[in-house]
């Protein structure tokens, strides 16, 4: 098998046209009626028992208006289709096209218009049981924004059976038509779907030949044979249950290994080797330590959360082969002995002496591969492949000095929440699994590193007014006096933070974990407090805090604070 190549910078996509902000169906919060005074998702839910179904049921309330999104899922159920999905009206209109969207004018796909599916359902990627209405496996094969054409409202243009509207997505590009063609002897709708002639459009283009996921970089069939991340019952989106236990088998065929051998994982073998390194020294009195088997166990097991997180992005890696009571080296380039199932992307841009070649982790496999490396922390770009640009959020990091108590750390942190609350922009603090925090912020296509660079600190530099006695501008450690720094300047190319779950190289192996803003307030907070050891139940208790990051995309208002 060659070795899986991610996009290049040098091919960029053609410019897009500028992004609606929001849309007509995106400014109420509620959702529609049907023309009967129903709610839009009855019939949805009729169709399932969220007792045995992953499917969110869309029950939480009414959804938060987002914008114009758009999703494509590829779903194998009894036939394989693709669910074609617009956000419009609070829920995600939705058409099922057996043969899929394609970007050839040429080719003109039947769609059947199903029922309304709630927002929730925009990153849902699992197995739906068999026996459930559309059981079968899904990935999200495409998502991004859509700006309706020709129309101001687009619940109006479905319900008129005529939609014209621009994707932005990672796959689909340009304009899209949608027609109603009449109903078939069940009832349901008929439409035709097809790409209009533009400078997207490709001939011959067929989503078949586009097998993987966007959002965890896995195909159906990896989906079906590892189901390690699903959703439980009506847990939300932004708080979504994960199940780890269909991975026991291959953690117990880890654990059953001696000091090396070949393991069996996703599809791969993999040669691990010195498993009962100590790598971290325990931080607490009669605390075991921790070895390399144990930082695999642990990316292994976290993988399915994880990976949407690096997935598409080039990663940087901070390795300490020998522990981390030994010094740690920064490393990018993929080494020559790394297996060829592993993705790469080429910096085309690269200078000389510059990386070239950088590893994109985009399978449970490529992570239990760096932890054998011995990559303790992984920080991925802001950015993603081919647009690497093109920055994905706007980066906050408070970082301590010396001098800097956490008492401090929570103050400064709370200032940001005010600030980016008194701004309606969401945030998503992380604690940083040593002595700070970060908040990431999303944001949609457009703005720059410089952009989003000097937003940061427009924000940063009122906190710093507010309290000058906590804060030092001073670039070097030295010169700070202890104090600590409101790092904006992460906001560039190949800058980056750790990322979300991501282990930290200190006693006890501390993970960078997602926090609810109001744990700020808990007395026994403390930005090392979850580590490889209850990071798991801490997942299974919570969910995943920081999926919302992936998809809510939102302009960068004028900083007044």
């Amino acid at each position: 098998m060659p070795p899986r190549k991610a996009r290049s910078t040098t091919k960029k996509a053609a410019p897009a046209k500028k992004r609606a902000s929001t849309t007509a169906a995106a400014k109420g919060k509620s959702r529609s009626k049907t023309k009967d005074g129903g709610d839009r998702l009855d019939e949805y839910a009729a169709k399932r028992d969220f007792s045995k179904t992953p499917e969110p049921s869309g029950r939480g309330g009414p959804p938060a208006a987002r914008g114009n999104r758009f999703v494509v899922q590829r779903h194998r159920a009894r036939r394989l289709h693709y669910d074609f999905r617009l956000e419009m009206g609070g829920v995600l209109a939705s058409w099922a096209v057996p043969k899929g969207l394609s970007l050839d004018p040429a080719a003109r796909r039947l769609g059947v218009h199903v029922e309304d599916h709630p927002v929730e359902y925009f990153d849902f990627e699992g197995v739906i049981p068999k026996g459930e209405y559309g059981g079968g496996d899904v990935i999200v094969w495409d998502w991004g924004t859509y700006e309706a054409v020709h129309a101001d409202d687009p619940v109006k243009a479905v319900a008129d059976g005529e939609l014209h509207v621009d994707l932005y997505g990672e796959k689909l590009r340009g304009r899209f038509v949608l027609i109603r063609r009449g109903e078939d002897r069940s009832g349901k709708e008929q439409w035709l779907v097809f790409h209009k002639r533009d400078e997207h459009a490709v001939a011959a283009w067929d989503a078949e030949d586009h097998p993987r996921s966007v959002r965890s970089g896995r195909t159906n069939d990896e989906v079906a044979a590892s189901r390690d991340a699903v959703w439980h019952g009506d847990a939300p989106a932004e708080t979504a249950r994960v199940d780890f236990s269909t991975s026991r088998d291959d953690i117990a065929r880890l654990d059953a290994l001696g000091d090396q051998g070949t393991w069996e994982f996703d599809g791969v073998e993999l040669r691990l080797t010195n498993l009962d390194k100590v790598l971290f020294p325990p931080r607490a009195r009669g605390e075991e330590p921790l070895t390399k088997r144990d930082l695999i166990r642990y990316y292994a097991t976290v993988a399915p959360v994880m990976l949407p997180y690096l997935e598409g992005r080039p990663l940087n890696m901070h390795r300490y082969p020998n522990g981390v009571g030994k010094p740690g080296f920064w490393h990018k380039e993929v080494p020559s002995h790394a297996p060829e199932w592993i993705t790469r992307w080429h910096n085309d841009e690269a200078d000389e002496g510059e990386t070239e070649w950088y590893i994109v982790a985009d399978r449970p496999a490529t992570l239990a591969w760096l932890a054998n490396f011995g990559a303790i922390e992984l920080h991925a770009w802001t950015s993603r492949i081919p647009d690497v640009h093109d920055p994905t959020y706007a980066l906050i990091d408070v970082d301590p000095g010396e001098t800097t108590t956490w008492e401090d750390v929570v103050t400064l942190t709370r200032l940001y929440r005010t600030a980016l609350g008194h701004l309606a922009v969401f945030g998503a603090p992380k604690l940083t699994g040593q002595r700070g925090v970060q908040v990431w912020v999303p944001i949609e296509p457009g703005p720059t590193f410089t952009d989003t660079r000097r937003w940061v600190e427009e924000i940063s530099r009122a906190i710093g007014r507010t309290v000058p006695k906590l804060v030092s501008w001073k670039w070097e450690k030295r010169g700070r006096e202890g104090l600590a720094r409101l790092d904006y300047t992460q906001n560039a190319i190949n800058k980056t933070l750790v990322a979300p779950y991501s282990v930290r190289p200190s006693p006890g192996a501390p993970v960078s974990m997602p926090i609810r803003w109001e744990e700020l307030d808990d007395p026994e907070l403390r930005s090392d407090r979850w580590t490889i050891r209850d990071a798991g139940a801490r997942l299974v208790e919570v969910g995943d805090l920081f999926t919302p990051v992936l998809s809510n995309h939102q302009s960068l208002p004028p900083v007044d604070v």
